[in-house]
Order: structure tokens, then C-alpha cells, then sequence
């Protein structure tokens, strides 16, 4: 009897040969919405894409990748986590994200599929969306959509629209819901809790009354408020039936303060922008004291990580709805966050708009975002537009021990 023949495997045999580090035309200078590029090349000819971190931390866990079989994503981020003496602190997670994101860039585009399908395919036919400060309106001029602090979009005859017409503005455009801060007022003016939290209350009339009664809103008090004054803030809206209210106290308090503001209110909590890994929420959401995790790549640390954090929100009925980062990120959001089965509600503040450096990234339209074919991420990067600032070609630390079976433990 003739022995079966081996099957082939679909993946090549690969290694990770050089990574480069890109400067986009609009660097954000905000850390925690990196959208520096970064490129992670194999010895087959396929090349990733990834987006965060900063030149100092990417160059160093760029080493771990040098040498490596890109396909064996997991074992990389282990090492990447627990090579060096401290374990990642948020700065060096987004750096570890970014290249996670390229590793699953590298292996969709191997087997020709989207990166959501290696997932286990969507489950939704769209990811809704939410704007901030509103949607840009026809007839406007470029740039019209608000930031916290700055001024309010302008309409077409150029005055400035009430909150009112931007939360109408928003919900006609088809966006899922319209997102506000907390009574903003110019950055570095003075910013009195007491009052706002009285002005909070009459925005958010406004902006109910905006949305109509089945539109809805959301608002993000930014880390603003001491507990007392979080607690008032929550109890006067409750009645405007808020979406969500995000980040309601301050980050350094939060696994206190959250479980203690949970019972004091109605209005569903989220919380974690800030967040760099699942050890920081974990009793949050297993206690249902938030009721959505702000998670985002790469500042998790990426697919890898995500997905997991994905599973502890599952299993706890607690939703995502993930603080925006970059196009590519969101693009990677759009891949894994598909296919996770709970409430899902994104950030996107590029609306409709092209990235001049990105002619292929995320598929959005009319407040939604959608899953595509194309293998990988779904993107491509226009290399002219990009600036290398940094190149890692060799390996870097490696640190680690093995155990029996060929896994990693720390060192």
C-alpha cells in the first residue's frame, strides 16, 4: 500500500530580512496616535505594513524580528514582550503593535487573504462609526471638522453651527452616533469643573434634542473630573440617554473610582485609551463595572493582543469601541473587530476625505466601515510621500529561555 503523500504547506519558507521606519507627510506628534509607518521585508518578496511607535522604540524591538520566520506571529510577540528586563511600558507596547500589525500584513498577503478572514471572517456586514464635534457639512471649507478644544465646524454660509445642527449634521450622514466633549473650551484657558459640569448638562439637552429621539450621542469627559464631580456630571445626563460617557475619571484612579461611579449611575461607562495591555482592565470588565473597553491598536500591542482582549470583552458581554489611532490602524481595526461578535462602535475622523500617502486603506462610506478582499491589512502606502528615518537589519536582544516543548519563558 503506497504511503500518503505529505501535503504541502501553503505557507513558504520565510525570514524576516530588514525593517524601516517611515515619517508620513502628517505626523502626529501625538504619542498615543502615532501614525509613523513602519515596513517589515521577508526573503520571499513580501513586505508588511504597520503603523505607531516612535524611531527610538521601533529600532529596538525591530531586532527581535531579524532572522525570524514572519509566520510564527505569537512566538515573535513573546519575545518582543519579554526579552528586555522590564516588561513593555505603553510607549514600547505601541511599538510592538505596529510590527505585529505588519506580521499580519505579511502572512494575509502569503495566503493571498484578508487578515479578517484568518480571523474566522466577518460577522458583520459594516462597522458603525461615530464623528467627533460632527461632520464636515457640504459646502464647508476643509478642516471644519472639530477637535476637542478647537472651534466648532462651520456651515456653508460660514457661521458657526450650534451643537444641535452638528449632531443632526452627523446622524444624516449616516454615521451610528455624534461624539462631544465635556463643555470644551480652548486649550490652556481655564477649565472650572463646577461650571462645566453645569454646562455639560444643558450641551447634552442640545444635542439629544439634535439626534432625535432614536439618534444617538455620546460623550467623552476626557479624564476631566475628580470622582464628586464625575458623579454629578453622569446623574444630570442620565436622562438624555448617553450612548456612552468615556473616560469619566481620571486614569491613575480608574480601577477605584469606576467600580464606585458604576453604582452611582445609569449611563453605560467606557474607559481605556490609555490602556496597554489586558492586565490593566481585566477586573473592570469581568466585574461589568464598564460597560465598553477603549482598547485600539497598536497601542495594545496589536492584532495579537487585541484578539485576546476581544475574547475577555466576549466573555463578559462587554463591548469595544476602540479610541482612533491612525488610517492603517483602523484599517487593522476594521480586519479584527470584525469578526468579534459583540457591540462594536468606532472612531474615524478622516470621513469620506483621501490620505494622500495611503491611495489604498480603509474602505469608508457614509459612517461606515467596511471589510475588504485585498490580502493582508488591506493597504498600501505611496513610498514617494514617506521619509525613511530608521532602518534595523540586524537582530537585536534575545533574552529568553525555552521550555521542554520549544516554547518561550522569561529569562
Amino acid at each position: 500500500m503506497a504511503r500518503p503523500r505529505r501535503a504541502e504547506a501553503a505557507l513558504p519558507k520565510a525570514k524576516i530580512t530588514r525593517v524601516r521606519i517611515y515619517k508620513p507627510p502628517n505626523l502626529n506628534q501625538l504619542f498615543n496616535q502615532s501614525n509613523m509607518i513602519v515596513t517589515v521585508e521577508t526573503d520571499i518578496g513580501i513586505t508588511g505594513t504597520g503603523e505607531g511607535g516612535a524611531k527610538d522604540t521601533l529600532e529596538q524591538c525591530a531586532g527581535t524580528l531579524i532572522g525570524k520566520n514572519p509566520f510564527r506571529i505569537e512566538a515573535i510577540w513573546q519575545e518582543m514582550w519579554m526579552a528586555w528586563f522590564y516588561p513593555p511600558g505603553r510607549e514600547k507596547i505601541h511599538a510592538v503593535g505596529a510590527l505585529d500589525l505588519a506580521l499580519w500584513d505579511i502572512k494575509g498577503k502569503a495566503l493571498g487573504l484578508p487578515v479578517h478572514e484568518l480571523l474566522g471572517g466577518a460577522v458583520r456586514n459594516y462597522c458603525e462609526c461615530y464623528a467627533t464635534g460632527g461632520v464636515r457639512p457640504a459646502g464647508a471649507p476643509r478642516g471644519a471638522q472639530a477637535a476637542p478644544g478647537a472651534q466648532p465646524p462651520r456651515g456653508p454660509s460660514g457661521g458657526q453651527m450650534s451643537l444641535k445642527e452638528r449632531a443632526r449634521a452627523t446622524i444624516e450622514a449616516g454615521y451610528r452616533a455624534f461624539r462631544m466633549g465635556a463643555g470644551d473650551v480652548r486649550e490652556g484657558n481655564v477649565y472650572n469643573t463646577r461650571e462645566r459640569v453645569r454646562q455639560i448638562a444643558q450641551d447634552c439637552k442640545e444635542v439629544r434634542e439634535g439626534v432625535g429621539k432614536d439618534g444617538d450621542w455620546l460623550i467623552d469627559f476626557h479624564q476631566r473630573f475628580d470622582y464628586s464631580d464625575a458623579v454629578r456630571a453622569c446623574r444630570l445626563i442620565e436622562e438624555y440617554d448617553p450612548y456612552l460617557v468615556e473616560d469619566p475619571v481620571r486614569d491613575e484612579h480608574a480601577q477605584e473610582e469606576l467600580p464606585m461611579l458604576r453604582r452611582m449611575t445609569t449611563v453605560p461607562l467606557a474607559h481605556g485609551e490609555e490602556w496597554g495591555h489586558r492586565w490593566d482592565f481585566n477586573k473592570l470588565v469581568e466585574n461589568k463595572d464598564i460597560d465598553y473597553v477603549r482598547a485600539t491598536v497598536p497601542n495594545v500591542g496589536g492584532i495579537t493582543e487585541m484578539m485576546k482582549i476581544a475574547a475577555i470583552c466576549e466573555t463578559h458581554a462587554v463591548g469595544i469601541v476602540p479610541h482612533f489611532t491612525g488610517p492603517i490602524s483602523t484599517a487593522a481595526l476594521v480586519n479584527c473587530l470584525s469578526t468579534f461578535p459583540g457591540p462594536v462602535l468606532f472612531e474615524y475622523n478622516y470621513g469620506g476625505r483621501p490620505i494622500e500617502h495611503l491611495p489604498e486603506c480603509l474602505d469608508f462610506k457614509d459612517g461606515k466601515a467596511y471589510t475588504n478582499d485585498r490580502p493582508g491589512l488591506g493597504v498600501r502606502p505611496e513610498m514617494k510621500l514617506l521619509t525613511m528615518i530608521g532602518e534595523v537589519t540586524q537582530p537585536g536582544r534575545r533574552s529568553v529561555y525555552f521550555r521542554p516543548d520549544g516554547s518561550l519563558t522569561h529569562w
